[in-house]
């Protein structure tokens, strides 16, 4: 049975306000162990990066232990990017996308944009991201997370409540 749209809607939802709340524990519960979460960059002839092993990529976990990582240095300020004052976000969600489903999982993409204020300054990140759900279980869980930054200047660092 394939998972209606206003679910995934939701699931997507969801995953946003947590970062948003900096809800992190509930977060990383979104994401399946084996996931595979992937930000390639840009190239000097404006294309992305296509393979996280042998290029450059501004993110790249082969699993959840990276995020798990990340969380760790966020929650004891060991992130150059959210050391205090952490920065406040809002996530906008636009545009979701049933790319392909079946009985066990959904691709999806959706268009993103993130205000991020911090030292009396506000920042806006954008782009696209691709999402591969594993809906076997009673909630979905992201096993594939491609983000497509479309920022082609980024003036501090950058971290995953910014995505």
């Amino acid at each position: 049975m394939t998972m209606p749209i206003e679910q995934i809607q939701a699931f997507v939802f969801r995953e946003a306000r947590l970062l948003d709340d900096r809800q992190w524990e509930p977060w990383l519960q979104c994401y399946s162990k084996e996931v595979v979460y992937w930000m390639p960059a840009w190239d000097d002839d404006d294309r992305l990066t296509e393979d996280p092993q042998t290029e450059i990529s501004l993110i790249y976990y082969p699993n959840r232990e990276g995020l798990e990582d990340r969380v760790y240095r966020i929650k004891t300020e060991r992130s150059g990017a959210s050391s205090p004052p952490e920065p406040r976000t809002t996530h906008l969600i636009s545009n979701l996308e049933i790319l392909a489903q079946d009985a066990d999982a959904v691709r999806l993409r959706f268009n993103w944009q993130t205000l991020c204020h911090r030292y009396q300054k506000t920042q806006t990140y954008f782009g696209t991201s691709f999402y591969t759900l594993d809906t076997r279980g009673e909630q979905p869980l992201i096993t594939e997370k491609k983000v497509i930054l479309n920022n082609d200047y980024i003036n501090q660092v950058i971290d995953i409540y910014h995505l």
